[in-house]
């Protein structure tokens, strides 16, 4: 009988040694180098000027792609921006924000003569910014 009660105290004491172990060199949140990565993003939002409309769509794809780059520094799985977006959605506090911004980035990339507007070109970079600082890189 006194074995068996060993046998188990045993198993239960490596049981909460693994639980330990697997904490302790569990993974761990990927660590940006925030200070380049504000650095672009306040570089992005300076580029937007309301009285040139060229730095609207310019700015929405800079912002875009600082956005793809995290994403793929991270390691999330996807051969596109799209399926990168799809697999991280969860992490955004505005998931439809983000896929607002993107969407525009598409219609300024494959749509010919599409151009957005100020405004909606400073909610895409709102969107882009809080994606961001979800991410941890700002």
């Amino acid at each position: 009988m006194s074995s068996v009660v060993l046998l188990v105290v045993s198993i239960i004491i490596i049981g909460i040694l693994v639980f330990i172990a697997i904490s302790i060199t569990g993974s761990k949140p990927y660590e940006f180098d925030k200070e380049e990565y504000q650095s672009d993003f306040l570089r992005i939002e300076n580029s937007l000027r309301k009285e040139n409309d060229l730095s609207w769509n310019a700015a929405i794809s800079e912002a875009d792609k600082l956005l793809d780059k995290a994403l793929m520094e991270m390691g999330t799985p996807g051969k596109t921006m799209g399926e990168r977006l799809k697999k991280a959605e969860t992490r955004f506090s505005s998931k439809n924000s983000v896929w607002y911004a993107h969407k525009m980035r598409n219609q300024i990339a494959h749509e010919h003569g599409f151009s957005a507007d100020y405004n909606k070109a400073k909610h895409a970079l709102a969107a882009y910014r809080q994606a961001l600082k979800d991410l941890g890189a700002i």
